[in-house]
């Protein structure tokens, strides 16, 4: 199993365009980027691609990254930042499968594969596969399971991929309260990836302020819909992860920590 980092930043992406903190500025010193989420898992047996979340940067990390374009997609949730990269689909597939859940959120009245069918109805080189939360289905070559988590208002799902001997999980986007059910599936991984927005320390600057303390009253949820870097590694641990790289960073991290391990930035390979 080959994992490649295509998207490891928020809504936003670092460096944001326009801004100029220390930590964007960094990053174009750098050269290093983290545009808004994917990732791209390729069975080097059978030489299948999945991708996970359709970035609307879809056609940068494509045309930057050494990587195939993907013969299957899954969509974790309806967020622009994970979903309307598909749009790129247009011209560029003969067929391509979507898998994405089919529980029906309260929310929006329409589960994550509804939407998806509905927003992308032109078009009409997709399918999309409903899939029940917490039961595998194969896609490339991997046993595939979404698994719900803590992201409101809306439905969200982390995902683990299997084969080969190997295991990834992600969390997706994520508070640090993700149910018992969905922590058995994400455990023992060979590699976690985990929403980790920003550091603690920030909380105190979110009108929510922070959620779920550790034992020392370190918030490892910010605001109530994402974990904090402590809670990413809290997590972590629990689910004890051979290696963890966090994503979904935003660029609120303060320079002097925001390119320390283990925040990962975009293009990152790893091999299961």
């Amino acid at each position: 199993m080959e994992v490649t980092l295509l998207g490891t930043g928020d809504t936003t992406g670092t460096p944001t365009p326009g801004c100029d903190c220390d930590t964007c500025r960094e990053a174009r010193e750098r050269d290093v980027e983290r545009s808004r989420f994917s990732v791209h898992v390729r069975n080097e047996e059978t030489d299948e691609s999945l991708l996970i979340d359709a970035s609307p940067d879809f056609r940068h990390q494509f045309l930057t990254r050494e990587v195939a374009l993907p013969d299957e997609l899954l969509v974790t949730h309806v967020h622009f930042d994970h979903l309307d990269g598909l749009g790129n689909a247009y011209r560029l597939f003969d067929a391509l499968p979507v898998h994405a859940a089919d529980e029906r959120d309260p929310e929006t009245g329409e589960s994550v594969a509804e939407t998806v069918r509905s927003k992308f109805d032109y078009l009409d080189r997709i399918t999309v596969h409903d899939r029940t939360p917490l039961s595998s289905f194969s896609a490339c070559g991997f046993d595939v399971t979404l698994v719900p988590v803590d992201h409101p208002p809306l439905l969200c799902y982390g995902v683990v991929v299997e084969g080969n001997g190997a295991k990834l999980a992600l969390t997706g986007d994520t508070s640090y309260a993700i149910p018992e059910a969905s922590r058995k599936a994400l455990a023992d991984a060979d590699l976690l990836l985990a929403d980790a927005i920003v550091p603690a320390s920030l909380c105190e600057y979110h009108p929510a302020g922070g959620r779920h303390p550790d034992e020392d009253g370190v918030p490892r949820t910010f605001g109530y819909k994402h974990a904090t870097r402590e809670g990413a590694l809290s997590l972590a641990e629990e689910l004890r992860a051979e290696e963890t790289r966090l994503v979904h960073v935003s660029h609120f991290y303060p320079v002097e920590e925001a390119f320390e391990e283990p925040l990962a930035v975009d293009g990152e390979r790893f091999r299961l």
